[in-house]
């Protein structure tokens, strides 16, 4: 249950004078939660990204036009549209000992204007200035106050960002009522530590930010920004610690055997498995073995044949006489895994199965009878592995395949199918060392650093779009000599319905050019649809596909050696690098071409020049987060690890240590969250919504 007093914080945000229902759907928009409520502390966590400053008072001659200035000015005369014009602007003339400045309203009412502004009184205005027909002017005054009034005009006021149909004041009205419901908490924090740096108490900061005294106020690396920082990087890995505490008070069981499985599959592979595969299973195998609980990741670049590697962990539970199961987000994936997975599983004597949306009927319910038999050694599928009516006999493995693409409580019901199970999380995006701390906590990991044996180095260039014609001309050359192409079409926004529209019309434009040689794939196709589709291609029958990111993972066409990126400048470095690697995966030469249009942008620039430059995932991976910050590394979109609202890593990572640290400590003395400040950090867990780790205390 959460604490009562932090319930005005998570009411909706409705309950603020002024936001109706309309109103509340544009601020779900503006925190990117479009399919949940919006709620006060969505509002308080939504910071400024820059001020206007009111404090200078330049007389009229030295305004720079252009510039927001608040000036002190008479009121001369008002100069109303003609009544047979009405649509004419209402001018207001007004000045001060140095110069003149006219008002402009549109669609103003006579009246309303009049009392604001009565003749020969003096108005200290506020607002953008410019200049026309020579004159200086300023169209709808921000702010209009009189002497008296003076004291209420703040002098350094926030910019928010903000979404189509929403402006600024109304979200600055909203936010100062959101500040009034802000309870006395109780301090989490430890008071020697918060005098060291600096910081404010949790309330102060957030009213600092959103009433800043001085414009650095709202910059992130500010005390009070600072301060929330720390609180949510020391939320998340309190709740990663209790996670962890929690895992290992759980029995595991161990598993393990003579290792004759694994010997089996390693015969069977065409190649020998690198240096940090080796590495990898012997540490799998070793966690296996012992009675605690296994929980780690395997993270490895494009290609690198983490697959492998979670077939011998899943050989080495089978040999003890249990099950496993390979979970993947996509019916792509699943399908990929499968045909990596089948002839190795078929030569060492191990029997596999597939369980998806698409199987149904008679297979279905003959699958799931195997599978509760113990007839199936491994279960490779969709998030329909959890389902309720999937049992196993002795499940003792549970791989995930990109994981961030699964919550928490799938996860969980997965694991909740057998009794002790272990866990091997797998993923394909590199993560720096400070995501995987943000996001794994100390999890056990093993990295595969190299690409296996055979796999080309890919020639990557850029080109800019205004060239398009030469390079749909060398594409030409690269089918008639019987090579395969993808061609990227560009993430237009967070839609795939404009993503698949762009797709669509690159598609019949190169059909024009290449006929049946063409063909589609995208995210809104039916499975068997898109099945098919990638079929027609792995096969030959079609050579050139243009796709949309739903090939990001998880397809391996080795015959494929172009890859066309269009609008590259759109897309992130890990999702580049992610998608370069659908090729260079057989023995020829392989080409990327990533196209985009001038001018590039500073990020952009760098981006591309990074991709040049290295095919290294963990490389790229850093430099993405140096670049683009963890927001947009960790978008969905991107690499779907959870990002954070406040804490920024590239400016903030240097608190994950000490966040680390104190997280540690704390469960140490107090593992129940019970003295004072134990209940008062429950408050920061709820706050920050990691609650998941409260669910676990409570369950014991």
């Amino acid at each position: 249950m959460r604490p009562s007093l932090l319930d005005p914080l998570f009411a909706a945000l409705t309950a603020l004078p002024g936001i109706g229902p309309k109103l509340e759907k544009l601020y779900r928009r503006l925190f990117g939660r479009e399919d949940t409520p919006g709620r006060i502390i969505d509002l308080l966590f939504h910071l400024p990204v820059g001020t206007i400053d009111r404090r200078s008072r330049p007389e009229l001659r030295d305004v720079v036009p252009g510039s927001v200035a608040t000036v002190a000015v008479t009121v001369e005369s008002h100069r109303p549209p003609p009544a047979n014009r009405p649509r004419l602007p209402y001018r207001i003339e007004t000045f001060d000992d140095t110069g003149t400045l006219t008002l402009t309203y549109l669609h103003a009412k006579r009246d309303y204007l009049e009392k604001l502004f009565p003749i020969g009184e003096l108005r200290y205005l506020s607002g953008t200035t410019a200049l026309y027909d020579g004159a200086l002017q300023m169209v709808h005054p921000d702010r209009v106050v009189s002497e008296q009034e003076l004291d209420k005009l703040p002098m350094v006021e926030p910019v928010y960002p903000l979404t189509e149909g929403l402006t600024l004041n109304p979200v600055r009205k909203a936010t100062e009522a959101a500040l009034t419901k802000i309870p006395a908490l109780p301090e989490w924090q430890d008071a020697a530590w918060l005098q060291r740096q600096g910081f404010p108490s949790f309330a102060d900061a957030l009213k600092t930010l959103h009433h800043p005294a001085e414009p650095t106020d709202i910059l992130p690396a500010s005390a009070a920004w600072s301060r929330l920082a720390y609180d949510e990087l020391l939320a998340g890995q309190l709740a990663l610690a209790l996670v962890r505490a929690h895992q290992r008070t759980l029995p595991g069981r161990g598993s393990s055997g003579e290792g004759r499985l694994r010997a089996r599959v390693i015969a069977a592979l065409p190649y020998s498995l690198t240096l940090s595969q080796g590495r990898a299973v012997d540490d799998i195998v070793t966690d296996l073995a012992r009675p605690q609980r296994m929980i780690r990741l395997l993270q490895g670049d494009v290609g690198s044949g983490k697959t492998v590697v979670a077939l011998l962990a899943a050989a080495t539970v089978i040999e003890a006489g249990r099950q496993a199961a390979l979970m993947a987000p996509t019916e792509i994936l699943v399908r990929q895994h499968l045909a990596t997975i089948t002839p190795l599983a078929e030569k060492a004597g191990l029997r596999v199965a597939v369980l998806t949306g698409r199987e149904r009927g008679k297979d279905r319910t003959d699958t799931l009878e195997r599978l509760s038999l113990g007839e199936i050694d491994l279960l490779v599928g969709t998030h329909a592995l959890f389902q309720e009516e999937v049992a196993f006999r002795d499940l003792a493995l549970a791989i995930v395949d990109e994981q961030h693409r699964f919550g928490v409580h799938q996860r969980l019901a997965l694991v909740r199918k057998g009794e002790a199970v272990d866990m091997l999380v797998l993923t394909a995006t590199p993560i720096p060392r400070t995501l995987v701390l943000t996001s794994f906590g100390d999890m056990e990991i093993s990295e595969l650093r190299e690409k296996p044996a055979g796999r080309q180095p890919i020639d990557t260039r850029t080109i800019a779009l205004d060239r398009l014609g030469e390079v749909i001309e060398g594409i030409g050359r690269a089918l008639d000599e019987g090579r395969r192409v993808y061609w990227v079409c560009p993430l237009v926004a967070e839609s795939e319905t404009s993503d698949l529209a762009a797709a669509e019309e690159r598609f019949a434009d190169l059909k024009q050019h290449f006929g049946a040689k063409v063909d589609l794939v995208h995210g809104q196709m039916k499975g068997a649809d898109k099945d098919r589709a990638m079929a027609r291609f792995s096969t030959g029958e079609t050579q050139l596909l243009v796709a949309t990111t739903v090939i990001e993972v998880g397809v391996d066409v080795p015959e494929a050696t172009v890859m066309v990126i269009e609008h590259a400048e759109r897309f992130g470095l890990s999702q580049l690098h992610q998608l370069r690697g659908r090729v260079g995966r057989g023995s020829g030469h392989s080409t990327c071409l990533l196209l985009y249009r001038a001018p590039l942008g500073e990020t952009a620039k760098a981006r591309l020049a990074i991709m040049r430059d290295t095919e290294d995932g963990f490389r790229i991976a850093e430099e993405d987060l140096r670049l683009r910050g963890e927001g947009d590394l960790l978008g969905t979109r991107q690499s779907g690890m959870p990002g954070f609202r406040v804490a920024r890593l590239e400016l903030h990572g240097k608190l994950l240590a000490p966040a680390r640290d104190d997280a540690a400590l704390t469960l140490t003395r107090d593992p129940d969250l019970a003295t004072p400040r134990g209940h008062a950090l429950r408050h920061l867990l709820y706050l920050f919504e990691r609650d998941e780790a409260i669910r676990l205390l409570r369950a014991g």
